[in-house]
């Protein structure tokens, strides 16, 4: 379906271009999001937040999407995503300091685009490896 194609491709560009507007525009009013942490958002302005919570935390952070597969609404995206934590990154448990480390990892994530919005997001990303990238973990035990 080009329409599902087309819009997130154009998320994509407006993420990378950490254009706040054109990330509002392209989520629908009533879109249903769900990200690692618990976060759900039932409306525009909280999905567009919680992007602009990373592009915060992360100002020269870029996504790149590396394999898709898109069938009817339905698009499907590997992705990775790089950046440098130089500001606050709220999180579920409270704000993380910058650390100034770069952080480089993977993700998935489910769109459903309908009338040329995305209606429905499900971002998957391992939380366990961010925090190590970030030096937010203690070091592992030696035996």
């Amino acid at each position: 379906m080009p329409e599902a194609k087309d819009t997130t491709d154009r998320f994509v560009t407006a993420f990378n271009a950490h254009d706040e507007n054109a990330l509002s525009t392209l989520h629908a009013d009533d879109i249903k999001f769900n990200a690692p942490g618990g976060f759900k958002a039932t409306n525009a302005k909280e999905a567009t937040a919680y992007a602009m919570t990373w592009q915060k935390a992360f100002p020269d952070g870029k996504m790149t999407v590396r394999s898709e597969i898109t069938s009817g609404p339905w698009v499907v995206q590997e992705i990775l995503m790089e950046g440098t934590h130089t500001a606050p990154l709220e999180s579920p448990t409270g704000t993380i300091a910058p650390t100034y480390k770069k952080v480089v990892g993977y993700g998935v994530q489910l769109l459903r685009v309908e009338d040329g919005k995305i209606a429905e997001a499900r971002i998957y990303f391992d939380q366990l490896d961010q925090m190590k990238q970030l030096g937010l973990l203690p070091a592992a035990a030696t035996v």
